[in-house]
């Protein structure tokens, strides 16, 4: 397969964007390169003259962008995504450079997957809760007295690295057979809220504060990258442990434990 038919694969989504001439100067940026597909989510002011001026000749790909209230319905149908930060962040990931982001988004794209990147608000770039749902993180190594490029900067690289990718020699590995699809970022946060909720249904954790928990497990799950039926195992164990802590809790005590904390409390010091 020419890799460049791979292009339809690649979703570009800026995350509550504020100036729409930054959406405008994206979606310039990704056409120039192939790319066709800008999801928005939450942005400040769109449609908006500006971002049309911005576009130049790109304002097809300004009328087919898609406008999101949340980030999981901007992210709905990908299964791997990259988060772009200028900062190194609290979410433990891992941390590529664009050209290494650029080779393991071609590499899902040609096992079939659709790719997201993410990339933030112009001022506070995404926040944690947005790069959790990212498998890796891609920093761009500017100079760190003067690190943040204009967004429509940054995508202009990510989609540079990614046609420089599409163009090279080394082409991705044959996709691997597969049964099922990958889960999608939507599947995924559906799984993660059962999860979260069925952990607290065992009192998983013992009035400890979950965050940091469930930053690690969504880690591990991220990287493992189930597919969907994989997907459906784990709802199904998270159900059967719901329901026997429902059974637990229903449960009448036992005479003999009644019993023994009568006599316990019956008995003198």
């Amino acid at each position: 397969m020419n890799p460049l038919e791979l292009a339809p694969l690649f979703r570009f989504v800026l995350v509550r964007t504020s100036h729409p001439g930054n959406i405008g100067g994206a979606a310039r940026a990704i056409r120039t390169m192939g790319f066709t597909r800008l999801e928005l989510v939450a942005p400040q002011r769109f449609p908006d003259r500006e971002a049309d001026a911005l576009a130049a000749n790109a304002v097809q790909v300004l009328a087919e962008a898609g406008v999101h209230g949340t980030l999981v319905e901007g992210l709905s149908g990908a299964s791997f995504a990259l988060g772009l930060s200028a900062r190194r962040r609290g979410v433990n990931l891992p941390e590529l450079s664009p050209r290494e982001g650029a080779a393991q988004a071609l590499a899902a794209a040609a096992r079939g997957e659709q790719v997201a990147l993410l990339f933030g608000n112009e001022r506070t770039g995404l926040e944690n809760e947005e790069l959790a749902t990212c498998h890796a993180m891609v920093r761009i190594p500017s100079v760190d007295d003067f690190s943040s490029l204009n967004l429509a900067q940054a995508v202009q690289v990510m989609a540079y690295e990614l046609r420089l990718a599409m163009l090279g020699d080394a082409l991705p590995e044959p996709p691997p057979e597969h049964d099922e699809p990958p889960a999608d970022a939507a599947q995924m946060e559906r799984f993660y809220a059962h999860l979260a909720e069925t952990l607290d249904d065992i009192d998983f954790h013992k009035g400890r504060e979950p965050t940091t928990i469930m930053l690690r497990l969504r880690k591990l799950f991220q990287r493992a990258q189930p597919d969907q039926r994989e997907l459906r195992v784990l709802h199904g164990i998270l159900a059967d442990a719901q329901r026997m802590a429902m059974l637990a809790r229903s449960a009448p005590a036992s005479p003999r434990s009644t019993e023994g904390s009568h006599v316990n409390q019956a008995e003198p010091d």
